[in-house]
């Protein structure tokens, strides 16, 4: 059920429906849960799915300090106020930085991973420059103006042709987030450290899914954690941008559906 509790002070917005194996879905940046959806509603009846929105995003409360260590923490104490001692962890985008940070800080918690268009590395130097124009201007114009810089990159060339309602949807989630969340966020990315050297101790059942069309974290660094992470599962989302799963859901909740059904629940 969609739900708020207060979790060590912080508010925390977040869905909590079905039973039995016990799987996160975090959200990318600036999204908030809802970008989760198609995945909540299909997988119900085989797992439990719990969705929150992180830190600075959706329901949640706007409470500065933000980083992928203390997003990880709070999932952490979400989990403790839910009885969910271990779960699988799906991260898209910049969830999967605040997956990975998850894995290095609480790993006897996670089950499974599910990297999701993201990628290992820290920002580039490039990368860094992008960051802080977007965070001069999000404080300068508010989210709406983000929303405008990054809906062509968010989504794939197919969704934008075919589909302009979807990128409409996704388009509103961005321009929604809250503008103190969302420069929170772009601070906590660029500070967040390069997780190359994590992937090699992650001894977890793992998949990988990207969008061939995704521009902002590219197959390519896809198939680099693949090669990192020992016997990992890639799959590609054909015709798909950065957020796959909500572009093409069937396709990916079938990719997703028979990963989670080769994980045991302990």
């Amino acid at each position: 059920m969609p739900a708020l509790t207060l979790v060590d002070g912080l508010e925390v917005g977040y869905d909590d429906v079905g039973s039995g194996l016990p799987v996160v879905f975090l959200h990318g940046f600036p999204h908030h849960r809802g970008i989760w959806a198609p995945q909540v509603g299909a997988l119900v009846g085989n797992v439990r799915c719990l969705a929150p929105d992180l830190r600075g995003f959706g329901e949640s409360g706007v409470v500065p300090p933000f980083s992928m260590d203390g997003y990880a923490d709070d999932l952490a104490r979400l989990m403790d106020a839910l009885q969910v001692p271990q779960a699988v962890i799906d991260g898209l985008s910049m969830g999967g930085y605040v997956a990975l940070a998850f894995w290095r800080r609480h790993r006897a918690r996670v089950r499974a991973l599910i990297l999701t268009d993201t990628r290992a590395g820290a920002d580039s130097p490039d990368g860094l420059a992008g960051r802080r124009a977007m965070l001069a201007l999000v404080r300068e114009k508010g989210s709406p103006a983000v929303a405008d810089q990054m809906i062509s990159g968010m989504v794939g060339k197919t969704t934008r042709a075919k589909s302009p309602e979807l990128v409409d949807i996704v388009h509103h989630m961005l321009e929604s987030a809250p503008a103190a969340g969302v420069a929170g966020a772009i601070e906590a990315m660029m500070a967040r450290p390069d997780s190359a050297d994590t992937l090699a101790t992650i001894d977890v059942p793992v998949l990988i899914v990207v969008g061939d069309e995704d521009v902002l974290t590219p197959v390519r660094e896809a198939r680099a954690m693949h090669q990192a992470i020992a016997g990992s599962r890639l799959e590609i989302i054909p015709r798909a941008g950065h957020v796959s799963n909500f572009e093409r859901p069937a396709a990916y909740n079938h990719v997703v559906s028979e990963f989670l059904a080769s994980v045991t629940f302990e």
